[in-house]
């Protein structure tokens, strides 16, 4: 056997690097940085994991302590410092700043604006001091009320002192304005009564109260308020209209409309069969079963009952005005009441979703709660979420604005079903009351609350 090697060996052996050749120095350095990269990632990740474990200990440790400052703050602080009013606070920096630099300079002039100050501050503190026995009442004498409707209240103050107490101020908040009352000076037992009222000129609820007594000096430096009430809830309902006789106008059928689904027991008469074991005896046709000897029952079809669906476009897109959107919710409302009246099912939807319709005064009060704001969902998505959440209904109502167009009222009531009868309602103030036809839809333009009655027993006639 021969031990020489051959030409291409003795290549391949020459071209490998030597464990100290420099060829070899790029791998190894390359080793040492993912190895030094690693020990890097390994210490970063166990000082993250210690400083976690701190801040947990550390909550766990604090927590009481925090739980107490909280705690004190709330009850004890920040009550002293709602006291002084943003005047207060200025006069009170002023005070500090005069006195320093009358100290540090020696200018006689900023002393004398700290002693004003400090006497203005302690003038300020004589007239908030005392304590006050009040028992007090805020009475509204409805808390729904229509627009333009009068909402009246009463503010029944007591002395429940046994001694006199001198003339204050009652503050009551209403939305964002607040009433001011005087009380005079009050001997014990004592009683004085203040009436309000509240605009409605819009829908709105409306947060009235809490009633507080305030204490506050000539300058309003310092300012005490102590509170006697709980808030309430004023809800101003949108402005209906009784739709008086339309009831044979939208819904003709009070049955509801025949379907294709056939039913043992039902109101719309369908066909005869024969009968099985089972099937109720009062359905049998005796005039049948004497003519041909053979049991026959009934056969129906099955009906659809009178349920209203509302989809309401709650995108302001949609309306020209805020008036026009405040005209669309009264609509809705109205048909609404008139479901209730005729004791029919009710179903409202919004862009929001849907509105509890359990009573009427459920309905009012979600009316009530609706905004409006501009939305990238339109009417078809609306009219699509209602036909799905709603697919038993009978009548179905869109109700938008004038911004849609022909086609886009089109598009938004293809998902109602077949069968149901679907009517869009455009709400604009200005627009010529009137019915148009597009297919199977039946559109209503209404330029009035009061023209709905009979824009509705018209488009269903």
């Amino acid at each position: 056997m021969s031990t020489e090697s051959s030409p291409r060996t003795r290549r391949s052996q020459r071209s490998q690097p030597s464990p100290g050749s420099p060829q070899s120095q790029p791998s190894r350095r390359r080793r040492g940085a993912s190895a030094a990269g690693e020990r890097a990632s390994r210490t970063s990740a166990q000082l993250q994991d210690r400083w976690r474990r701190l801040r947990e200990s550390t909550a766990v440790t604090t927590e009481p302590a925090r739980e107490a400052a909280t705690t004190w703050w709330g009850r004890r602080a920040r009550p002293v410092l709602d006291v002084v009013s943003p005047l207060g606070w200025l006069v009170l920096s002023i005070t500090a700043i005069s006195w320093f630099v009358g100290l540090a300079f020696g200018w006689a002039e900023a002393l004398i604006a700290g002693l004003v100050g400090v006497f203005l501050l302690l003038l300020a503190i004589g007239f908030i001091l005392g304590r006050s026995s009040y028992r007090v009442e805020l009475d509204l004498a409805r808390s729904r009320v229509a627009v333009g409707d009068r909402a009246v209240g009463a503010i029944e103050v007591t002395n429940t002192a046994d001694k006199a107490l001198m003339p204050a101020a009652m503050e009551l908040p209403v939305g964002r304005a607040t009433a001011v009352f005087q009380l005079p000076r009050m001997r014990p037992a004592a009683v004085h009564e203040d009436l309000f009222t509240i605009p409605t000129n819009r829908r709105a609820v409306i947060t009235v109260g809490p009633v507080r007594s305030v204490r506050q000096d000539p300058l309003s430096l310092l300012r005490r308020q102590l509170k006697w009430t709980e808030p309430e809830e004023l809800f101003v309902h949108p402005r209906t209209v009784a739709l008086q006789g339309s009831s044979a106008g939208f819904i003709r059928d009070l049955e509801g409309l025949p379907t294709r689904d056939l039913s043992s027991a039902d109101v719309s008469f369908h066909a005869l069969r024969d009968y099985v074991p089972g099937d109720d005896r009062r359905h049998i046709h005796w005039k049948t079963v004497a003519r041909t000897n053979k049991l026959m029952v009934r056969q129906f079809e099955e009906t659809r009952r009178a349920h209203l669906a509302i989809a309401l476009s709650t995108n302001t897109s949609e309306y020209a005005t805020e008036n026009d959107f405040e005209l669309a919710i009264s609509v809705a409302a109205s048909i609404g009441l008139e479901a209730f009246k005729e004791q029919r099912h009710l179903s409202i939807r919004t862009h929001a979703g849907p509105v509890h319709t359990e009573t009427g005064r459920n309905m009012l009060d979600d009316m009530t709660r609706i905004e409006g704001r501009p939305l990238r969902k339109t009417s078809v998505d609306v009219s699509r979420e209602t036909a799905d959440h709603v697919p038993n209904a009978s009548v179905f109502f869109l109700i938008t604005g004038d911004q849609p167009s022909a086609g886009d009222l089109r598009q938004a009531t293809n998902n109602v079903p077949p069968g149901v009868r679907a009517f869009a309602i455009r709400c604009a103030h200005g627009l010529e009351t009137q019915r148009a036809n597009i297919g199977d839809l039946t559109v209503i333009s209404i330029g009035d609350l009061q023209d709905l009655g009979l824009a509705l027993r018209k488009a269903a006639a």
